[in-house]
Formats: structure tokens, sequence, C-alpha cells
């Protein structure tokens, strides 16, 4: 009986206590406004860091293919100790000094390679596209989120004061053999409830709080939303072609099909391999008398160069030419995985949209249900009033009105979320999320990768 008395005592304290920290932590901090919260998601993303540094990556890649046509050179030295005839020391005469030089000229097959890197950097561009509505999305999400929850926390906290009435009111009527245990042990679960699910949503605002934190790189304190910064989502119109929209703009489907072309190219450049080349080829060195060249060449000189060209014909080579067939198969899957894209697109472009005629309607039940319910907390008060109703009766209604109402939040978040998904789909995210004078999406500390 002692621990009862305990539970029922605490539980609402230390309900009422948790409430009033955050409720004090709410009016401390200055609210974030949704637009800031989504620029600094962008400007400390961790995504976009790597996305920039894979487009540098790859635009390195296609300087050191696009170099390959430049001299090439090195100084070293190939000074030795030779005994009997000087042999050479890696494939060169020992030389107290060398310099040596070489390019390509021609090489159809670096061509194609070339090309091929190319693609990879324009890939890389739509990649980085992507990630980016991805971090605007998940932050715009994820404030959307924590705001409604916030609003729900408040209402629980009505709820709860409601369910601790009722529950106060059928333990008096108890005590008065107006009502039966039974009664009383309904009314403490409706209170059970209500903590239950505050505890849920607390639970789950504090962790969109935590990640938008990490988004922005903001303290934890600063994370409060302004539900009036929340720029209005545009209608979703079910006869627009928004699959046709989605096709043309999706940064996924970019991407396969420039991986695919680098596939291509790489596979010609495989085939290519196979074709003559011309290499620009020179090489000076400065000889040591002490490695005995006098005394097995006629003529001896200290100073001496080559300076031409490297002409390569291959003959047969079977193992280039299997490996130029399996080029042909990997472009192949890859034209392949791009149609695959495409489809992906459009299924999901198609089910948001047409999910959205039905989360309305569902919004707008839930919206109607809570009318009904405020028309019977009214009732309710004016049957009290009246003497045809008990306190009980008032509260229960007042119980039934809060869940309606969050269940009017439910819907109103899932049917945003699945407008913001769309428009990511169709290429409109940023241009709703973003302010228009917000900055480029890169931390200082990273270098902004070059545009192809």
């Amino acid at each position: 009986m002692r621990v009862r008395l305990h539970f029922s005592i605490c539980c609402p304290v230390l309900f009422a206590a948790v409430t009033f920290f955050a409720a004090a932590s709410s009016q401390a901090a200055e609210p974030l406004a949704f637009r800031r919260a989504i620029d600094l998601a962008l400007r400390h993303s961790t995504t976009m860091a790597i996305a920039t540094a894979d487009q540098v990556r790859a635009h390195s890649a296609v300087v050191a293919g696009r170099n390959l046509f430049m001299p090439r050179v090195e100084i070293g030295s190939g000074a030795a100790w030779t005994y009997g005839y000087p042999l050479s020391i890696e494939g060169s005469a020992p030389t107290i000094f060398n310099v040596t030089t070489q390019q390509f000229l021609f090489n159809p097959s670096q061509h194609e390679f070339l090309r091929s890197y190319q693609s990879e950097w324009q890939a890389t561009t739509h990649l980085s596209d992507d990630k980016k509505n991805q971090v605007i999305l998940e932050a715009a999400t994820d404030y959307v989120e924590l705001d409604t929850l916030t609003s729900m926390l408040s209402i629980l906290q009505q709820q709860h004061d409601a369910a601790q009435r009722a529950e106060q009111v059928v333990s008096d009527r108890v005590k008065e053999g107006v009502d039966s245990e039974m009664e009383l042990t309904k009314a403490k679960l409706a209170s059970a409830r209500v903590r239950m699910k505050t505890a849920q949503a607390q639970n789950t605002a504090d962790l969109l709080r935590q990640r938008l934190a990490q988004l922005t790189g903001l303290p934890l304190a600063e994370i409060q939303t302004a539900s009036e910064s929340i720029p209005k989502l545009p209608e979703v119109h079910e006869e627009e072609d928004l699959v046709s929209k989605a096709l043309q703009y999706s940064p996924a489907i970019k991407v396969a099909d420039q991986q695919a072309e680098a596939e291509h190219f790489t596979a010609k450049g495989e085939h290519k391999a196979l074709y003559p080349s011309i290499d620009l080829a020179g090489q000076y060195g400065y000889f040591a008398k002490y490695n005995n060249f006098q005394d097995f060449f006629k003529k001896f000189q200290r100073n001496n160069a080559v300076y031409g060209v490297v002409v390569r014909v291959p003959v047969f080579n079977s193992a280039q030419k299997a490996k130029a067939e399996a080029a042909d198969a990997e472009a192949i899957i890859a034209r392949k995985q791009v149609q695959e894209v495409k489809d992906q697109v459009s299924s999901e472009t198609l089910k948001l949209q047409r999910s959205i005629r039905q989360l309305t309607e569902a919004k707008e039940v839930a919206r109607l249900e809570h009318e009904l319910a405020q028309s019977d907390v009214e009732a309710a008060q004016a049957r009290v009033q009246a003497g045809t109703a008990t306190i009980k009766d008032q509260e229960q209604a007042r119980v039934h009105e809060h869940e309606t109402y969050i269940n009017l939040l439910d819907a109103s978040f899932a049917l945003d979320q699945a407008q913001m998904q769309l428009l990511r789909s169709t290429g409109d995210l940023e241009r709703w999320a973003v302010a228009p004078d917000a900055g480029a999406p890169s931390d200082s500390s990273t270098n902004p990768a070059p545009k192809p």
C-alpha cells in the first residue's frame, strides 16, 4: 500500500517538474528560425563536406589524365661503382646526374579514359546536388517534427491535468460509494497512458533536438523551433504530371547516366589499348670516368643525351582483349541500371503524389473529429451547469478532445512530411526551404569543389 501511495504522489510531481524545466528552457532560448536552421545545416553538414571532397578527388583524376600528354620530367643520380663492363642500374647506365622526360603523343586509349574521368566528375557534381537535397530534407523534416512535438507536449500537459482531475473525481466518488473500484482503475489507466505518451514524445523531441544541434552546429539549448517561421508548403495537384518533372530533374538519374557514360568510355579505352601508340621520351646523363667506359668503348664522352619517339604496336595481347570484353559487360550493366533508377524514381514520385491525397483526407477527418470533440466539451459543460452531468463527464470529454487534437497534429505532420519528400523528388525543395540570400553550402575549412 505504501508503494502505491508513493507512486501516485511522485509521478505527477515528476511529470510537472519535467514539463516545468522544458518550458523554462524553451523560454530562455531564442527560437531558431526554420530557414536559418536549413542554412546552418548546409554549412556544417559532414555529408556536404564529403560530397565536396569527392568532387575534388574526381577533378584531380581528370587533371592527372590530361597531364599525361604533358612532359613529365625527373632528375636524379645513378652513381655506382662498377667492376669490368659497366652494367645498367635500374635500366640506365650509371651516371653522376641524369634527366628523363616522357609524355604521350598519340594514345587513343588514354583519350577515352580521360573522357571517362570527366564523366565521373560530372557524376560527382550531380551527386553533390542530391546530397544537398538530402541534408535539406533531413533538417526540414526534423525541424517540423520537433515543432509538432513541442505543440503536442503542451497539449499532453493539459490532457494530463484533465486526466488527473478526472481521477481525483472518480476517487472521491469511490469513497462515497457512487462508483466502483473498476472506474477508479480506468481513470488511473487513462492517466498512465497520458504519461506514457508524454514520455514517448519527450524522448523523440530530445533526439530530434540533438540531431538538429549536430546538423546546425549550435548548442543544444539553442534548438527551439518557431512555428511562424516555417514556410507554407505549396499545394499538390493530382492532375499535374510530376513524374515527368521528377525524371527530368532527378540527380540520381543524372548520376547513374554519367556513371554509365564513364563505363562506356572505359570500355572504349580498353579496346583502344590494342591500337598503336606513340610517346615522346628523352634522357640526359652525365657520366663518371671511374666507371671505365673508356676501356670498353672506342669513343667516350661524359655528356650524353637521347630524345625521340617510342612507337608501340600491339600484335597479340589476349589478356587485354579479355579485359576489354569485361569492360563491355560493365558498360551494359551500368546502362541497365540507369533504367532501374528511372523506374524507381517514377514509382516513388507517383506513390508520393497519390499518398498526399489520402493524407489530406486523413487530416480532414482528424480536424472534423477534433471539432466534434470540442463540441462535446461545450455540451458537457452545459450539462454540468444544468445538473444533468458530473465533473467526471466534463473532464473525460476534455481528455478526448485533447486526444483528437494530438491525432490532428500527427496527421498534419504526416502530410507535411510527404509533401517535403515530393518537393525533393521534383527539385522544388531547395526553393521552398532555403532563404533567398543563403550562402553557399560549404564549410570554411573545406576547399570549394571545382565545377565541370
